[in-house]
């Protein structure tokens, strides 16, 4: 199946239309507001990806974890350095798409130019193909009114070819011969502006030709150039994920290290206060306390002093009870 191509599908039956030629350019239009669309969605996206990786990187600058210790602290550095990291691979990112962007504007200007150029010679030839029409047109009246007047003139003279008045007769003869003659020459001006406009005709076909394969080459350029734009694009995305990756993986890597029964023996050395519990605290009967005394343990933050031949006053005096029925107080 052969290709089509522009030259061979925008044409019209009338001479002065330029309704295929419009056609085109209202598809060149079109191609170039898309051009300028990606060009504005890729630019957002890379002020998007600046004020993302900004944001990321005042958040890698907050406190995250600085009370933890250990193994799991230089995980968490790990994680924070690498945030950082990856906040910068998205500024780099959003430079690269600038880069991008760019190629775009560029692109678009280079055939906003040669569009341009093309269109100022076509008009050219537009209006010059118009022009000559009209001229043509004007000089067919001129021929077809001339002969007309030539055939009547001719008449009138066959009309009149009996009658004796020789003078009239040569007055017809006069009058015809003229317009003879001036049909003969609006003949000739008709031919000519037959033969400019075909010439004319001629030029334009050719430069509609040379413009035809001209902007369907710049829609080519046009449709490739985006398609790689997208896709570069998109590998900048794509790239940017593997970064990602690679930058936790990192982090990954680091929370393998990160033994918890280790970083738990790590807090016990470091921070233990004792290995024995305090003595449980016995229930003492008040009752029980006035028969046999009960030895006080030693204040912490007194120091008691023993006192030499100390009696008991009678608040401490002990009391017991004498089993022996015979005993008395009284001294015999």
């Amino acid at each position: 199946m052969r290709n089509l191509h522009f030259k061979d599908f925008f044409w019209n039956v009338e001479l002065i239309s330029t309704g295929g030629y419009d056609t085109i350019i209202h598809y060149l239009n079109d191609g170039k507001r898309t051009c300028k669309e990606i060009e504005e969605f890729i630019k957002a996206r890379a002020s998007i990806e600046e004020k993302y990786a900004k944001d990321l990187l005042n958040l890698s600058k907050k406190v995250c974890g600085h009370a933890e210790m250990n193994a799991l602290k230089k995980s968490l550095d790990v994680f924070k350095l690498q945030t950082e990291h990856v906040s910068l691979a998205h500024l780099q990112l959003a430079q690269s798409m600038r880069g991008e962007v760019k190629k775009l504007e560029e692109f678009r200007e280079k055939q906003k130019e040669m569009k341009k150029k093309m269109e100022q010679n076509m008009d050219a030839f537009h209006k010059l193909k118009s022009s000559q029409f009209k001229k043509t047109m004007e000089a067919k009246k001129m021929y077809e009114h001339k002969c007309r007047d030539k055939e009547e003139a001719d008449q009138n003279v066959n009309r009149n070819a009996n009658t004796s008045n020789s003078k009239q007769i040569d007055k017809l003869c006069t009058k015809a011969l003229q317009a003879t003659q001036n049909a003969q020459e609006a003949d000739r001006s008709y031919q000519q502006n037959i033969n400019t406009l075909a010439k004319a005709r001629e030029d334009w076909i050719r430069e509609h030709v040379s413009s035809c394969e001209v902007f369907e080459n710049l829609a080519k350029e046009r449709i490739v150039f985006l398609r790689n734009a997208v896709w570069t694009h998109l590998n900048q995305l794509s790239q940017q994920c593997v970064t990602n990756d690679e930058l936790y993986e990192e982090v990954r890597k680091s929370l393998e290290c990160c033994d918890v029964q280790r970083d738990i023996e790590h807090f016990i050395n470091l921070r233990k206060t004792g290995e024995k519990p305090p003595a449980p605290v016995l229930y003492e009967s008040f009752y029980s306390s006035q028969r046999s005394p009960t030895p006080q343990p030693p204040q912490p933050s007194r120091r008691t002093l023993a006192l030499p031949n100390q009696r008991n006053t009678p608040e401490e005096a002990v009391y017991s009870s004498v089993p022996d029925d015979g005993y008395s107080v009284i001294q015999f």
